[in-house]
C-alpha cells in the first residue's frame, strides 16, 4: 500500500534531532523523498539519513541567505523538484529582555525568522516551477502567548505565524502555506520550567515528535483549500 507522500520531494530544515528528525521519519514512513538538512548536527544528520532510507543530507547555515540560495539549487539539481518544505530549524534562548543585545536578537532571528522567509521564496520559486506545493513553518507555543523571559524569541515566532498567514495569500492556489505550533514537547528530562508548563497543560503531559509529525502530515496532504491556518499541537495549553 503506498504512503500518502508517495514520490512527493520533501525538504525539512533542522532534520537532525529532536522535532525535525520525528517529521523527516514520518515523512519518509508515508512514502516522501526526503531531503535531510542540517548545519553543525553531521553525525545525528547521518543517523536520521540512514533511517530516512539513506535519504540525502544537505548541509547548509540558514543565518547566510547566500547559503539558502545554494541549498535550493542543490535541491533542484539532486530531485528535480520540490512539493513539500517543512521549515523546522530554529534556536531558543533566555534573557531578561533589559539584557538582551544586539547580537543576541539577531542570533534568534536570523534562523527564527529571516531564514524561515528566504526559504520560502527559495521553496515556493522551486515548487511553481513543478506546479506547485505545500509549506509547513514550525512556529511555537511562544508565538502565540508571551514569555516574558524570552521576548526576543516569542516575536520570531509571532513573526513566523503571521508570515504563513501573508504567504498564503500571496502563493495562493499553488501553493498552501501553514503553520504548527508545538506545546511543551518532551526529549528525556524537562527542566523546572518546562516541567511547570507541562502541569498547566489540560492534557497532563508533554507532546512527542510524533504528535507534531501527524500535523504536519495533515496539512501535506490536505488540498489548497486548508492554507494560512495555525495548528497548535500543545495539549490545550494556549487556552490557559
Amino acid at each position: 500500500m503506498a504512503g500518502r507522500l508517495e514520490g512527493r520531494v520533501a525538504l525539512v530544515t533542522g532534520a537532525a534531532k529532536r522535532i525535525g528528525r520525528g517529521i523527516a521519519l514520518r515523512l519518509a514512513s508515508e512514502g516522501a523523498r526526503v531531503a535531510v538538512h542540517y548545519n553543525e548536527s553531521e553525525r545525528e544528520a547521518r543517523r536520521t539519513a540512514a533511517e530516512c532510507g539513506n535519504a540525502p543530507l544537505f548541509r547548509a547555515d540558514l543565518e547566510r541567505v547566500s547559503e539558502i540560495e545554494r541549498l535550493f539549487r542543490e535541491i533542484e539539481s539532486h530531485f528535480g523538484r520540490l512539493d513539500c518544505l517543512i521549515n523546522n530549524a530554529a534556536r531558543f534562548t533566555r534573557f531578561d529582555p533589559l539584557e538582551i543585545g544586539e547580537e543576541d536578537w539577531d542570533y534568534i532571528h536570523n534562523v527564527n525568522l529571516k531564514a524561515v522567509f528566504f526559504c520560502c521564496q527559495q521553496g515556493a520559486r522551486l515548487m511553481l516551477r513543478h506546479g506547485g506545493g505545500r509549506i509547513v513553518n514550525i512556529s511555537s507555543l511562544g508565538g502565540i502567548r508571551p514569555w516574558s523571559e524570552h521576548v526576543h524569541y516569542c516575536a520570531s515566532k509571532a513573526g513566523v505565524i503571521m508570515l504563513t498567514r501573508a504567504l498564503a495569500k500571496a502563493l495562493a492556489p499553488e501553493i498552501a502555506v501553514n503553520s504548527v505550533a508545538p506545546g511543551v514537547i518532551a526529549f528525556g528530562d524537562l527542566d523546572p520550567r518546562a516541567e511547570a508548563l507541562v502541569q498547566a497543560t489540560p492534557a497532563g503531559r508533554p507532546g512527542t515528535a510524533g504528535e507534531i509529525a501527524d500535523a504536519v502530515l495533515y496539512f501535506l496532504t490536505a488540498s489548497n483549500f486548508v492554507t494560512g491556518q495555525l495548528l497548535a499541537i500543545d495539549g490545550g495549553l494556549s487556552q490557559r
